[in-house]
């Protein structure tokens, strides 16, 4: 099975087909559409060979197709039919669970993506849950406003890095996962990692997509609930 796995970001579109090492890139930003999107893609990636492809799309996502435009980049990508336009079978999936995919180990994980935007997705016991908590009201604003790269640029780095840690505690107390990868871009401009928390690597969202054509993930919870709330609490 040879795959084609797309990540469309805020600032960048990622590719990597099954079989290559390096992946290719191209810029995306705030007019770029769909239809550009599948088209510059069917050109950067000439040469390799695929039969299915994979994307991960930055919004909600309901039977492979955008339910929303995008905040990052341009219009048409509500009710896109990427399968068709690519003429092969092709699952799309919220960016975030892509890449949480990738990440994960076993047993209830949150994923964060730190990157143009706020990313969120969980899995529980293997079953993937998108989730957009971006926009969700927070102080003044919403998560996205202070975690958000814009945010870095507004706040300092010094203040973006107290608001990452104090949502996540926040999440981590309303959610209560066994596990949570910081993914993005962004996240390697942590200086220190919240308790629970792992760096994820953006190239995770690659073997998400090759996932994604896998089998149902296993992954049951190893640890107790007694473990869990000490690794949440310790410091």
């Amino acid at each position: 099975m040879n795959i084609l796995v797309i990540d469309v970001g805020g600032t960048h579109v990622k590719i990597l087909a099954s079989g290559e090492k390096v992946k290719r890139e191209i810029d995306s930003g705030p007019t770029l559409t769909a239809r550009q999107m599948v088209s510059s893609v069917k050109k950067l990636a000439d040469g390799w060979e695929y039969d299915f492809v994979s994307i991960g799309y930055p919004g909600p996502v309901v039977h492979d197709r955008p339910m929303a435009e995008p905040h990052n980049l341009g219009k048409g990508w509500m009710g896109f039919n990427f399968a068709a336009a690519f003429k092969l079978p092709t699952k799309v999936i919220n960016d975030a669970a892509m890449q949480a995919l990738g990440s994960y180990r076993s047993g209830k994980m949150l994923f964060l993506g730190l990157g143009t935007g706020l990313g969120s997705a969980m899995i529980v016991d293997g079953i993937v849950q998108p989730m957009e908590l971006a926009h969700l009201p927070y102080k003044k604003r919403t998560y996205e406003d202070y975690v958000g790269a814009r945010a870095m640029e507004e706040f300092g780095r010094k203040a973006w890095r107290k608001h990452v840690e104090d949502i996540v505690e926040h999440l981590v107390a309303a959610l209560q996962p066994e596990d949570v990868v910081l993914g993005g871009g962004n996240a390697k401009m942590l200086k220190k990692l919240p308790p629970l928390c792992r760096l994820g690597d953006n190239a995770n969202a690659f073997k998400g997509g090759f996932r994604m054509w896998e089998g149902p993930l296993k992954g049951k919870s190893t640890r107790s609930r007694k473990q869990t709330a000490q690794a949440a609490t310790a410091h």
